[in-house]
């Protein structure tokens, strides 16, 4: 809660009505607004989720992080993942997708990650705006022509990911800053929310529910009455405020890198 961007927060998930282990993993202490959802058999999928948000709680001490450093916990916890995965011969992995509040030269930016299908949002003057893009094989379907948008959510392929850590996956996260606001809403979540939830009542949640914390639990919620196929987690950050001094159009040490190509 201290530093260029002073926050507000809210997390909420459950197993859903199909499944038996919540293997979502959720990090919502300044400055890691972080999401993970598991996959693998003899639940593995669920470490991995945790392996994952655990190389990132190593932050809760710093004042700033750079892309450097979120590099670092991703990939430490893709060799932790992997080494739990072949001791037990489980197929673990986890995506991985959220915002790390940092700054630069004193002003206020999100270091904003995702690798797999999870995502994270934005509002910003009652606008959601998708960050991050999912590294599925429907979104590459969409991206290629041969499959919209609203048939994808219904498609049988949409929980096929195309990047994860783990998993026997090698694929890179991609990792990016963006300068924050003071009034910013950052939604964090699982695809057991965006499955069940279209993005319209996502927005409609987020701009109703001004506690970041009943946001989360309503979002949630709603996506159990819709169904819950899936373990369902959502953070619900607010920038309260964000110091902007010498906010430039480049950044010291070209810190800005989003990686947009796909995994071989």
């Amino acid at each position: 809660m201290t530093g260029a961007i002073t926050t507000a927060s809210g997390v909420a998930t459950d197993v859903g009505r199909r499944r038996t282990v919540n293997e979502d993993a959720a990090l919502a202490s300044w400055p890691c607004f972080l999401v993970a959802d598991g996959m693998g058999g003899h639940d593995a999928g669920d470490v991995a989720a945790a392996t994952a948000l655990s190389a990132f709680q190593r932050f809760s001490s710093q004042q700033w992080v750079t892309v450097d450093d979120a590099k670092g916990a991703i990939d430490a916890a893709r060799s932790c993942i992997e080494t739990f995965s072949r001791a037990q011969q489980a197929g673990a992995g986890t995506t991985l997708s959220g915002v790390i509040a940092t700054e630069v030269d004193g002003a206020g930016y999100w270091l904003a990650l995702n690798v797999g299908d999870s995502r994270t949002y934005r509002v910003q003057g009652g606008t959601l705006t998708q960050l991050t893009v999912d590294h599925s094989l429907v979104q590459e379907l969409i991206e290629a022509g041969a499959l919209s948008a609203e048939d994808a959510r219904g498609d049988q392929r949409r929980n096929v990911v195309t990047r994860a850590l783990g998993a026997g996956n090698s694929g890179d996260a991609d990792v990016w800053m963006l300068p924050a606001e003071a009034g910013d809403r950052i939604l964090v979540c699982t695809d057991g929310l965006t499955d069940e939830v279209e993005p319209e009542r996502i927005a409609e949640i987020l701009g109703q529910e001004n506690d970041p914390r009943r946001a989360a639990a309503v979002l949630v919620r709603e996506a159990v009455m819709r169904g819950g196929r899936d373990n369902i987690t959502a953070v619900v950050v607010d920038a309260l405020d964000v110091e902007t001094a010498d906010r430039g159009d480049d950044i010291e040490g070209a810190t800005i890198e989003r990686v947009e190509g796909r995994s071989s």
